[in-house]
């Protein structure tokens, strides 16, 4: 239990770094969140990941844990994505922004103290990772590339230059994403067991520690003037995504873990808690950065971040 609270502390204390700063310089605060976002996409995020994976022993994690996380995900989006479209009749870029803010795992932030203090263990956040960084990321980001060709009205940069490229450039530009070629390149140096010299791998791990947070003080600061789930339009999508994230996706990965896999113990505690973390703020991050519905995304991450600590806490409770 006192890990799963020192995560969550963690990460509350700095959202509300970012809020502070957002109240006490609000004319600054446009400037430093249009400088953060592209400075954590492109530089600090990738160093995370790929520092993380560089230090990781990537065959103790692949063989299970991984697979267990990929369909834990594909599960969980695929329901969200149904529900959506056909129950809800939502836009395709609507959907997709949906069904990944309910199945992509703030495993980066929240993940990586519980599984150290909670579960004993690196290899579940770890699992989650790879599957997050090399398989479900790019998916996401090529399907938000292919939908923001096809949005009218005014896009990000981002948005436009993909609007004009030719759709395979633009899916392979979407594949190989800073984070995405970051967290391939930290496996290899994992699988070889390649070092960087010191000079190289020090300003890169400082790069990567600023990372996490960088991009919690950049949430905090989007909600500073927003009233979550006041936007009437998107509050059925929220109670989707949410319910999804918090509900589904933990059954699903105790389904999968102990029916098809095996896997029990605190292993098994490991896995069921990671699928229990609320929304990543990657996905507020991936959503800003092509344009999308970033009012769903912050109000998914905002929600499912208050109500899964009593989830998780129910979770050790009843596996721990």
């Amino acid at each position: 239990m006192e890990g799963v609270l020192l995560g969550f502390g963690v990460v509350l204390a700095l959202v509300a770094v970012g809020f502070g700063a957002a109240v006490l310089l609000p004319q600054q605060t446009p400037a430093m969140q249009k400088g953060l976002t592209p400075a954590i996409y492109y530089i600090t995020n990738p160093a995370l990941m790929f520092i993380l994976l560089a230090e990781t022993d990537l065959g103790a994690v692949i063989g299970v844990y991984t697979p267990i996380a990929l369909i834990t995900a594909a599960v969980a989006g695929g329901f969200y994505a149904l529900v959506a479209r056909l129950l809800l009749r939502r836009s395709g870029a609507r959907t997709a922004v949906g069904a990944m803010a309910s199945s992509y795992v703030n495993a980066g932030n929240i993940g990586i103290p519980i599984a150290i203090y909670a579960v004993g263990s690196s290899a579940p956040v770890v699992s989650v990772l790879l599957a997050q960084l090399l398989v479900i990321a790019p998916v996401y980001l090529s399907v938000f590339a292919w939908t923001s060709r096809k949005r009218p009205g005014p896009q990000t940069a981002a948005a436009n230059d993909d609007a004009s490229a030719p759709l395979s450039r633009t899916l392979l530009r979407s594949i190989a994403n800073p984070v995405t070629v970051a967290t391939a390149a930290g496996a290899l140096m994992s699988v070889t067991g390649l070092h960087l010299p010191d000079v190289i791998w020090t300003p890169v791990e400082m790069l990567g520690n600023a990372s996490i947070p960088l991009l919690l003080m950049l949430f905090g600061m989007s909600l500073y003037g927003q009233k979550p789930l006041s936007q009437r339009s998107v509050r059925a999508d929220v109670a989707l995504g949410s319910a999804v994230k918090l509900v589904l996706m933990p059954l699903v990965a105790w389904a999968v873990a102990h029916y098809l896999f095996g896997v029990g113990g605190a292993q098994l505690l490991g896995v069921v808690v990671m699928a229990a973390l609320p929304t990543a703020q990657n996905v507020f991050l991936f959503s800003s950065q092509f344009g999308m519905q970033s009012t769903l995304v912050r109000d998914v991450i905002f929600l499912s971040s208050l109500l899964s600590l009593p989830a998780v806490l129910l979770v050790a409770l009843l596996l721990g």
